[in-house]
């Protein structure tokens, strides 16, 4: 796929840890909610997938830390899916401050999807997602 995705949001205070900074954690979930999005954008359903017994499901994740996001901070998560093997595809992804464009997080998401049998099978909605790459 050649065109990044990128959906904007916002720091929330329940996000921070002590040092009033977002805790490490709360990045999985930034990018969780921008790939559920980018999926939904190109025609892929999480849910309706699920109901057929296909279920997507998360097999490695690799993040760097960069830099830190504080309360109040607006920022934008990017999303670029690429095929990593014949059951396998990725989700590159970045986390980037709003107010100085710095990249406080990049990541690579690895997952595949699964069938009724808990077999890998990525349904021709998720082979669509590769079509232009």
């Amino acid at each position: 796929m050649s065109q990044v995705f990128r959906i904007e949001q916002k720091v929330r205070d329940y996000e921070l840890d002590m040092q009033g900074i977002v805790n490490n954690g709360v990045y999985f979930n930034y990018l969780e909610h921008a790939r559920h999005e980018f999926l939904l954008s190109r025609g892929v359903d999480f849910a309706a997938l699920a109901e057929q017994q296909i279920h997507l499901v998360v097999i490695r994740s690799e993040l760097d830390y960069k830099a830190s996001l504080k309360s109040g901070d607006r920022f934008v998560v990017e999303v670029k899916a690429e095929r990593i093997s014949k059951v396998k595809f990725g989700f590159r992804q970045r986390v980037i401050r709003l107010a100085d464009e710095k990249v406080c997080v990049e990541g690579l998401v690895i997952g595949t999807a699964l069938n009724e049998r808990g077999r890998p099978y990525l349904s021709p909605e998720i082979e669509a997602l590769f079509d232009d790459a």
